[in-house]
Parts: C-alpha cells; sequence; structure tokens
C-alpha cells in the first residue's frame, strides 16, 4: 500500500497538478495540507473520477487538509483535541479496513510559528504537545498508524541545506526540535531516516532566488510511523521532479510504501 503527503499550497490553484500527479503516482492514500479551500468548494468530483473516496477538513482562504482513498473510509475524525477554541483546519483522521484489522492515518498541517516572539509560536508549541498527546493515546491501540503531514519542523541540521539561514525561524528551534523528538520518543518512526542517512533530501524550497534550481531546500514534510507500521515499511520515496512542473507547490509529495 503506498501512502503519500503532500502540502498542495491551495488545491484550486494546482489542481492540474494535484490530477497529474494522482494519476502518475497512483497512491492508495494521500494525505494533503494547505488545500486553502472549505469543504464544499473542495474539487471532489474531479478526485472522485479518478476512483478516489474524499474526506476534508476545510477553511476558506488557508489551512484545511484532506484525505484521498482507494479504500472506503470506516471513520473520520477532524480537529485535533486538546483545544476547544482552536478554530484552524489542521488535523483529519481517516480509520479504514484493511486485512491485520485497522489503519489509522492522519493528514496533519502543523503550525508554521512565525515570528518567534509572538503567540503564533506559543500555538505551534502548545499544538505540537496537543499532538504528542493524542499520538499516545492511538499508539495504546497498537494499530498501524500513519502521522502525515507538513509539520513544519526541521528536525536536524542535515534536513537544511544551510541550516544557518533558519536559527531564528520557528521551524528550526531548539524549541520546536525537542517538541517532535517528544512525540518521535513515544514509539513513532521517521519514514525517510529509517530507510537512509542520505543528505541533501529536502521537501519544500522556496519560490524566490533559485531555492530549488540550487537545492537550496529544508525537509519538513514528514511521515511518522507507528510500531505496527513501521514493522511493514518496505520503501520511502520523495516526488522531487513535481517541484519543476507548471504553477508547482513549493513542497513536493513524498510516499511511504507498506505491506499491508
Amino acid at each position: 500500500m503506498k501512502i503519500a503527503t503532500w502540502n498542495i499550497n491551495g488545491v484550486k490553484a494546482r489542481i492540474d497538478t494535484a490530477l497529474a500527479w494522482i494519476k502518475e503516482a497512483s497512491p492508495d492514500i494521500a494525505c494533503l495540507q494547505e488545500i486553502k479551500s472549505v469543504d464544499e468548494g473542495f474539487p471532489t468530483s474531479a478526485f472522485e473520477d479518478l476512483g478516489y473516496n474524499v474526506a476534508t477538513h476545510g477553511q476558506k482562504g488557508f489551512n484545511g487538509v484532506a484525505l484521498l482513498s482507494k479504500l472506503p473510509f470506516d471513520e473520520v475524525n477532524r480537529g485535533l483535541p486538546g483545544d476547544d477554541a482552536d478554530e484552524h483546519a489542521r488535523f483529519i483522521e481517516g480509520v479504514f479496513s484493511v486485512e491485520s484489522g485497522a489503519l489509522r492515518v492522519v493528514s496533519l498541517y502543523l503550525p508554521n510559528g512565525n515570528p518567534i516572539d509572538t503567540p503564533k509560536f506559543s500555538y505551534k508549541l502548545a499544538w505540537m504537545e496537543r499532538l504528542r498527546v493524542w499520538a499516545a493515546e492511538r499508539l495504546a491501540f497498537e494499530e498501524p498508524l500513519v502521522l502525515a503531514g507538513d509539520y513544519n519542523v526541521i528536525a536536524e541540521p542535515r534536513d537544511a541545506k544551510d541550516p544557518s539561514l533558519w536559527v531564528n525561524d520557528a521551524l528550526y528551534q531548539p524549541e520546536t526540535r525537542k517538541a517532535f523528538r517528544a512525540i518521535e520518543t513515544l514509539g513513532l518512526t521517521d519514514a525517510l531516516r529509517a530507510t537512509t542517512d542520505e543528505d541533501g533530501l529536502y521537501t519544500f524550497w522556496d519560490y524566490q532566488a533559485g531555492a530549488f534550481q540550487k537545492n537550496n531546500g529544508i525537509r519538513i514534510d514528514h511521515l511518522l510511523l507507528s510500531p505496527q507500521a513501521a514493522d511493514r515499511l518496505v520503501s520511502v520515496g520523495i516526488d522531487k521532479h513535481v517541484r519543476g512542473w507548471d504553477k508547482p507547490s513549493d513542497h513536493v509529495p513524498v510516499h511511504v510504501e507498506l505491506r499491508i
């Protein structure tokens, strides 16, 4: 089974790119972030025509996450628990029936957190703590779980072409990386780092200053796997070539293959 994640940076602006990638990559489940669309405005039928079931948690103009699945949804949960006042559409969980039982897949769009001297950074850290609590509860089910999305976290120096450019950025703050490690140490596996120690593997390149052409990127799109999912890990890939297509997102898709 192929499970992919992609911050699409506006589904309406990238619909042609999205459909082209879906046809090429044919993921069994695709997790989209930053769809920038309300639920009723999402181009559901375009993906249904390609054989996908669609679940969204949208918001007008920004944020928004979605799940596209060849499998039917047994359950869909929208919104990260822990703060009833949080209206940001950043989290959606799908539950699917597979031969081994239940498979849980999350599409998440973690807050950016900049500038770091504002409440936006505090919101980022609080959101990460809510995610840690939620993940601990789900891990107790001992099921294959994939937490996929744009984490807005540069976890290690090798996840940036030039780490010095990010020392004052919320994505690379010590508190951010510590919070990410706290989530990982629950027993989650960074799928990419489980398969390679190679440097220069990035998922985001800014639109400015020829960043993509210079490979001046960062790796902030991650798939974290529960032990039951990690045991089934076959491969991980980054669809870097999509960044060179017309009207690209500044992120590219990342995918895992699991024996499910």
